[in-house]
């Protein structure tokens, strides 16, 4: 399995962008995630997306404003992030779950991706 993350970058406050997750696998059969972790912290949980049905949850920090999508006639998993805010700095990572399921505990996610750097300068 392989899960490729891109889409990071340098941003403003209160801008925007969006991730990206390619997968080798079929996105149909698992839940993808994202999970965050900013210098000095634990890994902490963003969205998931359930790729059968297209149901998704986010954590209560980013609800409102990131969006989780998916598109399984490309195996490709979003997370468009708008308002960005400092506290939203981190490395971000797609990973997927391949229970029916979704979880926001990363151990339960079996593959991951290699990260991509979001940071948000005030």
């Amino acid at each position: 399995v392989q899960l490729q993350a891109s889409g990071g970058g340098l941003v403003q406050a209160g801008g925007s962008l969006r991730l990206s997750c390619a997968a080798s696998i079929r996105t149909f059969s698992y839940v993808m995630g994202w999970f965050r972790q900013a210098p000095g912290k634990e890994r902490e949980f963003v969205a998931a997306v359930r790729g059968i049905d297209g149901v998704t949850y986010y954590s209560d920090s980013v609800k409102g404003r990131f969006t989780i999508s998916r598109d399984n006639a490309k195996n490709t998993v979003y997370l468009q992030m708008n308002s960005l805010q400092p506290e939203d700095t981190a490395v971000y990572y797609c990973a997927a779950d391949p229970h029916s399921s979704i979880s926001v505990y990363s151990h339960e996610y079996e593959s991951w991706g290699q990260g991509t750097l979001v940071t948000v300068s005030s």
